[in-house]
């Protein structure tokens, strides 16, 4: 116990015992100055400072860009683009969400298989945008109001309702006699205009077209977007004279009439009209003869 005693004694007076550093002028031997210093002094000194310099060390690389050149950290540009680009996907996805739906609408006006009460694809979109459970069904007073007009006039008087939706007098796309005429029970939601092949056929009203392409039933087909939701149907086409996404102009060459496609039984025009996804007979408003 008593060699231990003194070794830590021996020890101590070795941490506590004080030096002199002294700087000196080589030539000259003159003391320029000096302090006391211990082992402990020297010893905290340096645990200090090499503490405070990895602090500094860590903080410059943590808050300052070259982090970005240590292994396992990522770019801030690289996050930031990271962040546009998913919200960039959200919003394509949610365009490509709308546009699948439309195009599945235009494929029922193709193909004719849509009934009269069917959806336009506006209520279809804004189902994106209206949360049905804040809607308020219950009925108001315009509401019964109206009702009661609407259950007072001619249903039965196309012609006049879908004059004051459509706003414009159209255009005759081409002049023929009609083999088959509109008969929604049929799901003939257009008029057959027999014509010689190689008739051009005229577009109906300003507007652009939205498809201008091939189907196996109805061959060459145009479908165009006229103002107030109208949209204006030519199948059976022998060719088409203008491309999608083109406008075209009131009484405008758009396509010449054939027999192309498998359901058709000669050179005619199958002509359809549709007012906010709702068809309407093309008879009320335009004279093929």
């Amino acid at each position: 116990m008593a060699k231990k005693k003194e070794k830590r004694k021996q020890f101590k007076r070795k941490l506590l015992h004080q030096y002199r550093m002294v700087v000196l002028n080589e030539e000259t031997f003159e003391e320029r100055f000096s302090f006391k210093l211990t082992r402990l002094n020297v010893f905290v000194v340096g645990t200090l400072c090499s503490l405070v310099l990895i602090a500094l060390t860590v903080i410059f690389i943590a808050f300052t860009p070259i982090r970005e050149y240590i292994p396992g950290y990522s770019s801030t540009a690289l996050k930031e683009k990271a962040t546009l680009l998913t919200y960039k996907t959200d919003s394509l996805e949610h365009i490509i969400s709308r546009n699948n739906m439309y195009l599945n609408s235009v494929r029922k006006v193709l193909t004719g298989d849509i009934s009269g009460d069917e959806v336009n694809k506006d209520s279809l979109f804004e189902e994106f945008n209206v949360d049905k459970m804040e809607i308020d069904l219950d009925p108001i007073k315009e509401d019964s109001i109206l009702r009661e007009e609407v259950s007072r006039e001619d249903k039965f008087n196309l012609f006049d309702s879908a004059t004051s939706k459509v706003g414009f007098v159209p255009f005759t796309p081409v002049s023929g006699t009609i083999s088959q005429g509109y008969n929604p029970k049929e799901k003939h939601y257009a008029v057959d205009v027999v014509v010689k092949e190689g008739t051009p056929i005229k577009s109906v009203a300003d507007g652009t077209v939205i498809f201008a392409g091939w189907t196996t039933d109805t061959g060459y087909v145009m479908i165009i977007e006229h103002a107030n939701s109208l949209l204006s149907v030519y199948k059976h086409n022998e060719s088409l004279t203008k491309e999608q996404g083109e406008l075209v102009k009131a009484g405008e060459v758009i396509a010449t009439s054939g027999s192309t496609g498998e359901l058709t039984t000669g050179p005619h025009l199958h002509f359809e009209l549709w007012s906010d996804g709702y068809p309407m007979n093309p008879t009320n408003f335009i004279d093929f003869e």
